[in-house]
C-alpha cells in the first residue's frame, strides 16, 4: 500500500493566497506572474531592503583615492 503525500501549501508573499509548492507551479512561491512582478517591482524601487550598513560613496572610500 503506497501513501500519497499532499503537496506543501504556502502563502503567496504578495497576496497571501494559498499556493501548492509543486514543480508545475512555475511562479512558486507566488500564485501568479502578476504577484511575482509586483514583488520584483517592490525590490526595484527599494520598498524592501536588506538590513546592513550603507555602503560608502566612491569619494568617501579611503581605498579609492587618486595616487
Amino acid at each position: 500500500m503506497t501513501t500519497s503525500s499532499k503537496p506543501r501549501v504556502v502563502k503567496c508573499p504578495t497576496c497571501r493566497t494559498d499556493v501548492e509548492w509543486v514543480p508545475e507551479n512555475k511562479w512558486r512561491p507566488f500564485c501568479s506572474d502578476r504577484c511575482r512582478l509586483i514583488d520584483l517591482g517592490a525590490w526595484a524601487t527599494d520598498q524592501y531592503r536588506v538590513a546592513g550598513e550603507t555602503p560608502l560613496d566612491n569619494d568617501a572610500d579611503p581605498l579609492n583615492r587618486p595616487h
